[in-house]
């Protein structure tokens, strides 16, 4: 079972009651900022604020107990909230449940087959576009509560949302929109002025807004939508283990969704990973992170919980309060615990426009809006490529985003690296003795790779065969795969049929062994094959006396 080894196993060598102090008390902050989010992603996500509230519970438990950071926190994302919506907007919540599970055992299987280190060739310019697009789909699916328009149900596709919230313009509350910008005022100034409130900087200020409006509302009884009136509170245990009616009727509808989970998750927990290991100076092992994700996502959904990650804001929260192992995140789940157990009632009367207010915040800060105006200074395919990822993303969908994006990049880097890839004949001047014999020796050097989006270099050889020799040093190409070694092969047998020897140089390490996998070592006779350039040229030669 060595490889299914959680960082929590490793973490208790040196470990003492400082640094467990240290973790409760950094623990306690993250449950504490964890609890309007879990709210605020799951009733944006078209589920009841409990749903959030019990998967950062469940599913950020078992993340800490057998991932393989020492200080991620996981649990609901604002990253899901797009694609959550979607699923239950067209396959209601009971496949919602399904599909989590499904990305769960495709996670895990991710991890098992250790594939984690793959996710981290997805480039930037894709990672950057999906992820403000998410932002923006964030902020305009919170309009609605920011605003307290009348809107029975806001569409999940961009354009009908649109049209569906400018027709209710006229519904505005001004309630509700008094409550959300002082809930987002709260919040900027929280930022602000956060290092100046001396020991008050350690309270977050997520939890101050949600606070102040919570207080304002229930002593002026607001008319305001609060988690009350929508949801009728939120309950004052946890649910019980429920079975999901599994069937492959529902199952088959729902894979596309569960693959799209399942690769946002991967991303999103991976990518907050990295981001935790700069700030403490360590190395996670992506790939039991994996499987600790796919575990947690398989349980959660039979008790009503909806899709984990790893989430940027409270990994940093924990890090920045002074958690340094597992037990940081474990504190933060039995921290949620203790507050529905004994602190239920008073959710009744937050206010949902405040909820709006933080999910607009969380918005704005996980967007890289910055790289947008830096656009510029790259080249057009990596403008493109960020930009196309961007309003697919709005517009269509994530998975057709992503899919687009990775295959612009792909496109990209095969041109990229073809573009690196040539030839040039061998100079006169380095090998004098080739003069005498212009026209009927031909010494080719290449250079870089000669796969399927080099071959054409061969096809250019081709057009330029001498009438006697042709040598190829290939001692500065450092990959041939097996478009390559075909088209290698395919230049030897015009060479046999116009009578043209064909004298290899330079081949070592992986081009060496494709081409004794692939055949051409075997059509060639020893004779024919040599260390270098040099050898190759004087073999030539004096087959021509």
């Amino acid at each position: 079972m060595y490889f299914f080894h959680p960082k929590l196993l490793d973490s208790f060598k040196g470990y003492n009651s400082a640094l467990f102090s240290k973790d409760v008390l950094a623990g306690i902050t993250v449950g504490v900022v964890a609890l309007p989010l879990a709210m605020a992603f799951a009733i944006a996500s078209g589920l009841k604020p409990e749903a959030g509230i019990f998967t950062a519970i469940i599913a950020g438990g078992l993340i800490s107990l057998l991932g393989g950071s020492r200080v991620q926190i996981g649990g609901p994302a604002g990253a899901f909230i797009v694609i959550v919506y979607g699923i239950v907007e067209h396959y209601g919540v009971a496949n919602l449940l399904l599909a989590t599970a499904m990305s769960g055992v495709f996670l895990f299987l991710m991890g098992l087959f250790r594939l984690g280190t793959l996710i981290r060739f997805i480039p930037v310019a894709v990672i950057i576009g999906f992820t403000n697009g998410i932002a923006v789909l964030i902020g305009l699916s919170q309009v609605k509560e920011f605003f307290g328009l009348q809107v029975t149900k806001v569409p999940a596709e961009f354009f009908q949302a649109v049209q569906a919230l400018y027709a209710a313009a006229d519904t505005v509350n001004p309630i509700a929109l008094i409550l959300s910008l002082g809930s987002l005022a709260t919040l900027i100034a929280w930022r602000i002025f956060n290092k100046h409130l001396g020991y008050l900087s350690h309270l977050p200020g997520t939890v101050i807004a949600m606070a102040l409006a919570t207080i304002i509302t229930s002593i002026f009884n607001l008319p305001v939508d609060t988690i009350g009136s929508r949801f009728g509170g939120i309950p004052s245990g946890l649910p019980s283990f429920e079975w999901i009616p599994i069937s492959w009727g529902t199952a088959q509808f729902v894979i596309a969704p569960a693959i799209t989970l399942a690769l946002l998750g991967a991303i999103e927990s991976l990518l907050c990973a990295r981001i935790a290991d700069g700030l403490i100076h360590d190395r996670h092992e992506s790939n039991q992170e994996l499987m600790a994700q796919g575990v947690a996502n398989l349980v959660t959904p039979f008790f009503g919980g909806m899709p984990a990650t790893g989430t940027i804001a409270r990994t940093v929260t924990n890090v920045q309060s002074g958690g340094r192992t597992p037990i940081a995140g474990i504190v933060h789940s039995a921290t949620l615990l203790v507050i529905i157990l004994f602190g239920a009632p008073l959710a009744k009367n937050i206010p949902l426009a405040s909820l709006a207010a933080i999910l607009m915040f969380v918005a704005w800060n996980m967007g890289e809006w910055r790289k947008f105006a830096d656009l510029k200074q790259f080249r057009l395919p990596y403008r493109f490529t960020m930009l196309s990822v961007f309003f697919l993303t709005i517009i269509l969908d994530l998975t057709v985003a992503i899919q687009v994006g990775l295959l612009l990049a792909f496109l990209t880097f095969i041109y990229r690296i073809s573009s690196l890839s040539r030839y040039e004949l061998a100079s006169p001047t380095d090998f004098p003795e080739l003069q005498q014999f212009q026209g009927k020796i031909g010494a080719f050097r290449i250079y870089g790779a000669i796969f399927f989006g080099a071959v054409k270099l061969l096809e250019n050889i081709e057009n330029e065969l001498p009438s006697k020799v042709l040598i190829l040093d290939l001692k500065n190409v450092i990959y041939i795969d097996v478009s390559g070694i075909d088209a290698l092969l395919e230049l030897e047998e015009v060479c046999e049929g116009r009578g043209i020897k064909l004298i290899v140089c330079g081949l070592a390490h992986q081009p060496y062994e494709m081409a004794e996998r692939g055949g051409l070592l075997m059509r060639l006779p020893s004779h024919r094959i040599y260390p270098d350039l040099q050898q190759g040229i004087a073999a030539a030669i004096s087959s021509q006396h």
